[in-house]
């Protein structure tokens, strides 16, 4: 139970990031005035969605090669 609680998070927090990521685009190209906090928390949630996407492919070939 506790992977499937820790998968949905990671689901949660990629919608979050692509959601937050288009509105910062979406706010550009109609000319609003984004946030400044919208940038960082777009680059947060994403990297911690690239730490977690690099730490699955060391997993996975740490568990082939022994």
């Amino acid at each position: 139970m506790k992977a499937q609680m820790f998968d949905m998070t990671r689901m949660w927090g990629m919608v979050t990031g692509l959601v937050l990521a288009i509105a910062y685009f979406a706010s550009l190209y109609l000319g609003f005035k984004a946030s400044e906090m919208l940038p960082m928390l777009v680059t947060a949630i994403g990297g911690f969605e690239m730490f977690l996407f690099s730490q699955d492919v060391w997993i996975k070939r740490k568990r082939k090669h022994g």
